[in-house]
């Protein structure tokens, strides 16, 4: 037996992307599609079909087109994707450069902070021309210690755009724990905040830091962003510099190394519960496309679309999320405990910043529940349209939970968080249609 939750109307479904991705595809290939379900097994049997045209369909920004989709399919894992194509993933994700809003953070217990698209790009500018001027090219590890904030998304950015690797892990990390990922890959640059809060206390990273660095010699600068105080004492630590005097003052323009579609993009971790945790590196490419199919396909996402997802910088669903800036939308960044100052406090947030995608985990969502927190009674939550949960699957109950004490006319996905299946460097097919009917097994 099983129980309908949650339908999307016929005018709900006509407006997705999914559907528009659909009408697409029947265009472009002289297809018939009606159904998700059509499209699910073109894009199996035809694999290499469905990922040249979610190539166009995705308007990837390249200076070189590529040989051949797939060198052979049959082989994976191991196929190479998208051979002879050359471009930059920080490119595809800074095509918007207007005023619209690109990305907003809260900490906790403190005021909203947001910045654009155009001063988004002239910060990245600013930070790329600082990281070329001290030597870094491409292959060169750049490696952050970094709350969720916007400073950390400007590093990333830079970094990428030279065509650097790019890795973090959360400030709640412990010293061996950041060793032994950040020992593994020798990163040349570590940006750091000099602390962070957590459940209303703050806690410093600057002494973690001076520890790290003593067994990390391949590290040649350290910057560090004010945030716990306004002038961290930054005079014990050699080679280091505060974020804003290390941003170059004059950077007019943003050049984008264009380096090879499998050219080393993020470096993400096992978890470590059996042994030391284990280097996975995502090629650009591939983490591109497939962000893009689940963000705009599965998850509908639209440049008026505000998106956010209760994450630290430590795990992948931070580095999924940034990605929405090739979609144009604004994305909220939150960084503190999601119980502060009270159970409601992750839903005051929706409601006063106008969230349409609320991002979490299926922990969060049951340890809601078990605090009696009923959103739908205390919040206005009109401009919430889904509701994305991972890191464990969701229960029948928690389902039930969010349509009666949240909100009844969304779309709940338990989507899949894996850090070496989501932005995995080998692209997949379609996995989770947005315009499907929430059913809880009994």
């Amino acid at each position: 037996m099983n129980k309908l939750l949650w339908q999307p109307s016929d005018e709900r479904i006509r407006n997705t992307n999914m559907h528009h991705f659909i009408q697409y595809v029947n265009a472009r290939q002289g297809k018939n599609f009606s159904r998700y379900e059509d499209l699910y097994s073109w894009s199996v049997t035809e694999s290499p079909v469905f990922w040249a045209t979610l190539w166009d369909y995705a308007e990837v920004i390249h200076s070189q087109s590529y040989d051949l989709v797939v060198d052979e399919i049959n082989k994976m894992p191991g196929a190479s994707w998208f051979e002879g194509a050359r471009l930059n993933f920080a490119e595809n994700l800074l095509r918007y450069r207007n005023d619209r809003i690109a990305l907003s953070f809260k900490g906790e217990a403190r005021p909203t902070l947001s910045i654009t698209y155009s001063e988004l790009y002239q910060q990245v500018a600013r930070l790329a021309q600082s990281l070329r001027d001290m030597g870094i090219q491409p292959g060169d590890r750049v490696a952050a210690f970094m709350p969720n904030m916007i400073e950390t998304v400007v590093a990333m950015l830079a970094a990428t755009s030279i065509g650097a690797i790019w890795s973090s892990c959360s400030p709640d990390f412990g010293i061996k724990g950041v060793l032994d990922r950040f020992g593994q890959i020798e990163p040349r640059v570590l940006f750091t905040a000099d602390g962070y809060f957590y459940n209303g206390k703050e806690f410093d990273s600057l002494d973690r830091i001076s520890a790290i660095i003593k067994d990390l010699p391949s590290i040649k600068k350290i910057v560090v962003v004010p945030y716990k105080d306004m002038e961290p004492d930054i005079a014990a630590m050699a080679n280091t510099v505060l974020f804003e005097d290390f941003l170059a003052q004059d950077a007019k323009d943003l050049p984008f190394e264009q380096v090879p579609a499998n050219h080393p993009l993020y470096i993400l971790y096992s978890s470590g519960t059996t042994g030391v945790p284990k280097c996975i590196v995502h090629g650009a490419v591939g983490t591109l496309l497939q962000h893009i199919k689940e963000l705009k396909l599965h998850s509908d996402v639209k440049p008026a679309d505000t998106i956010f997802y209760f994450t630290t910088c430590g795990w992948m669903m931070w580095n999924w999320l940034v990605s929405s800036l090739a979609l144009g939308a604004r994305i909220f960044l939150y960084d503190g405990s999601p119980f502060f100052p009270d159970p409601g406090a992750m839903w005051q947030m929706a409601q006063d910043e106008r969230i349409t995608i609320f991002g979490t985990s299926a922990k969060y969502l049951a340890a809601l529940e078990k605090a009696g927190v009923k959103p739908n009674q205390s919040f206005d939550l009109a401009s919430l349209k889904a509701i994305l949960s991972t890191g464990s699957p969701l229960s029948a109950e928690s389902f039930e939970f969010v349509y009666r004490d949240i909100k009844n006319d969304l779309c709940l996905s338990s989507i899949s968080g894996g850090t070496d299946a989501l932005p995995w460097e080998i692209p997949w097919g379609p996995s989770i249609p947005l315009n499907f009917s929430v059913v809880a097994w009994a």
